[in-house]
């Protein structure tokens, strides 16, 4: 296809055609015979986005589950009715999601059994780690004696025992051609072989046009109460034993210490990622840098969960919140993600929260770790294999493209992604607006 006077960041104005990669650009190019045209009309061209930390199926199927987050439900009556007014879906649950112990309090399945209906629910945490099931849930999975209904969303034991829903990938797939999105990575830790073939098969027929990439099965997800360096540092030397790399969820500091510990202890692979890194304490910055993982961070998390920061983070610990300007400055390998669905999943929205930090009432958190638009964007513009390595618009260059409304001026000061016109994947069209 052929991409007429098109902005590039660097200023020029010129014509693009687009193939599997892109294989011209100059000042004027003249359409073929039956070439496929798109105009951009001075709007901005940039190389389309990478989310590169998506949970895919987790988040097809939060289009079809009820939100009972802080932003969602004000307490405890209000949960209860809005659990009450939700409809069971085609497997007899109700699936709950984004719940938060401001809400309520911690949920437990006595406490789930006093607000929600008697056919099965269950509700996943906000940190997406965490589901409570109600009685009536833990009987349907034969958990019947489960003594609080808490269950971890990576163990399998009761997790193959839930009746999957047909989620709409499609419907997944489109929403993120319009925001400009071309490629993901999915860090669903718990994939097996035949679940990757089935989304891998979803992408070769066209019903995920995004470009497709698993972390598993080398994501790994810590938790406090089990931290165990010895483990940890045997899995991680196994997986590079094999020329593999690791990916590992820390949310916490402890883990992030406990993960740099055992990456420093089993030697590095050039590819090791760290994903979340939530909370980076002054004395691991280096670290980071002098092991050369590369850190997949969320700072939208400061847009959406800012004011609970606020409460229950010290004052003295925001500064170590979801950085982003510190840890580039220290020479740490940095792309950006939106966590979707734990995250909202529109990359501006995250790119925007990288350059203002500010919660939702508009306190500026972490004013220190602000990025500028274009740094933004290039975090960004990796591709799965090289996520720190931003794509330019360039001949020999992924024909993947976000065709934007606006000049690149006005694209780098509002960093809006309802500007985005067209997005080509592979050199054809996968949304036009």
């Amino acid at each position: 296809m052929l991409i007429q006077r098109a902005a590039l960041l660097d200023g020029r104005v010129v014509d693009l055609r687009v193939e599997a990669q892109i294989t011209a650009v100059a000042e004027h190019l003249t359409p073929h015979a039956g070439e496929q045209v798109h105009d951009a009309a001075g709007g901005a061209v940039i190389p389309g986005l990478h989310d590169h930390h998506v949970h895919v199926h987790s988040a097809a199927a939060a289009a079809h589950s009820v939100r009972v987050g802080p932003a969602d439900v004000g307490d405890r009556a209000d949960l209860a009715r809005v659990l009450a007014a939700a409809e069971p879906g085609e497997d007899g649950w109700i699936r709950a999601v984004g719940y938060h112990e401001a809400v309520a309090g911690p949920l437990d399945r006595d406490r789930l059994d006093t607000l929600a209906p008697t056919v099965p629910v269950r509700v996943q945490h906000r940190s997406g780690i965490l589901w409570t099931l109600n009685s009536a849930g833990l009987a349907a999975v034969g958990l019947a004696d489960h003594p609080d209904g808490r269950l971890r969303s990576a163990d399998r034991a009761w997790s193959d025992a839930l009746q999957r829903r047909d989620t709409a990938l499609d419907d997944l797939s489109n929403r993120l051609s319009a925001h400009g999105v071309t490629g993901i990575t999915d860090a669903t830790p718990d994939l097996d072989i035949g679940e990757m073939v089935k989304l891998d098969e979803v992408h070769r027929h066209g019903g995920m046009r995004q470009r497709l990439h698993h972390l598993a099965p080398g994501k790994r997800i810590l938790h406090d109460d089990g931290l165990d360096l010895d483990d940890l540092t045997d899995w991680v030397a196994r997986r590079h034993r094999d020329g593999a790399p690791v990916a590992v969820h820390c949310v916490t500091a402890a883990q992030l210490v406990i993960t740099i510990a055992a990456l420093r202890a089993a030697g590095g692979h050039p590819d090791d990622r760290i994903e979340h890194a939530a909370v980076v304490p002054d004395d691991c910055v280096d670290d980071l840098a002098a092991l050369g993982v590369t850190v997949v961070t969320q700072p939208n998390f400061v847009a959406e969960r800012g004011e609970q920061y606020l409460v229950d983070v010290p004052a003295e610990e925001h500064h170590q919140l979801w950085r982003v300007a510190s840890l580039v400055a220290a020479g740490v390998k940095v792309a950006l993600s939106t966590d979707m669905p734990f995250g909202n999943g529109d990359p501006w929205a995250c790119m925007r929260a990288a350059v203002h930090r500010r919660t939702p009432t508009g306190t500026v958190l972490g004013e220190a770790e602000r990025i500028d638009a274009r740094t933004a964007l290039n975090l960004f513009f990796g591709t799965a294999t090289a996520p720190t390595v931003p794509r330019t618009v360039a001949p020999g260059q992924p024909g993947d493209l976000c065709v934007l409304a606006v000049p690149p001026e006005t694209l780098l000061s509002e960093l809006d992604g309802e500007a985005v016109a067209a997005t080509v994947i592979a050199g054809e069209i996968a949304y036009r607006r």
